[in-house]
C-alpha cells in the first residue's frame, strides 16, 4: 500500500516500475515518445534541471518527483501538489525540453490510462492528444494497477487541466 508523501520519498510505486519494464512502441514517431526510469531522478538532479530550466536558481525540486523523459530530454513528473497523499494520488507532468508545459493527469491511475489510450505525456502537452492508438501491453499494465475507471486520453487530460488550469502559468512565474 502506498503510503503518506513524504518530501523525501523517492519509492517508485509498483506501477512506474512495472512501466519501467514494459515496452513502449515509439512506431518511428507515430507511437509514444516516452523513456520510463526504473528509479526515480536523484532530487539533486531534478533541483539541478529545474534551476537550469528556469534559470532561477533559488528554487530546488523538492515539489517533483521525475520519472521518465521524452527522446528531447523533456521530464514527466509527478508533482506533490497535493499534501500528505500518496504518490499515486500526484498529479501527472510534463516540463518539455523547449519550454513546453503542462499538466498531463490528474494521478497516476489516469496516467496509466493515457499511455494505453496511446498518448504519452509530451504528445499531450505538445501536440495534443491525437486518435487513439490502444496499445495492448499498456493496458493490461493499467487493468492490473488504475484504482479510477478507464477513459479516453483526452478526458484524462482534460480533467488535469480543469483541476490545475494555472500550472503552465505558475511555472512560467518561476522562469527569471
Amino acid at each position: 500500500m502506498d503510503q503518506t508523501t513524504t518530501e523525501d520519498d523517492r519509492t517508485l510505486p509498483a506501477p512506474l516500475a512495472e512501466l519501467a519494464r514494459t515496452e513502449i512502441d515509439y512506431a518511428d514517431g507515430e507511437g509514444i515518445d516516452f523513456e520510463p526510469y526504473d528509479a526515480f531522478e536523484p532530487a539533486e538532479e531534478t533541483t539541478g534541471w529545474l534551476r537550469q530550466w528556469t534559470g532561477n536558481g533559488e528554487l530546488d525540486g523538492a515539489a517533483y518527483r521525475v520519472f521518465g523523459q521524452d527522446g528531447t530530454g523533456g521530464l514527466a513528473a509527478l508533482w506533490l501538489v497535493r499534501p500528505g497523499r500518496p504518490l499515486a494520488e500526484q498529479p501527472v507532468v510534463f516540463l518539455g525540453s523547449e519550454g513546453e508545459v503542462g499538466v498531463v493527469a490528474g494521478n497516476l491511475s489516469d496516467f496509466l490510462w493515457m499511455l494505453a489510450d496511446g498518448c504519452g505525456p509530451m504528445e499531450a502537452v505538445q501536440f495534443g492528444v491525437g486518435e487513439p492508438r490502444p496499445d495492448a501491453a499498456l493496458t493490461a499494465l493499467a487493468e492490473r494497477h488504475a484504482t479510477t475507471p478507464r477513459r479516453p486520453a483526452q478526458v484524462v487530460v482534460d480533467e488535469a487541466r480543469a483541476e490545475f488550469p494555472t500550472f503552465a502559468e505558475d511555472i512560467e512565474a518561476l522562469c527569471r
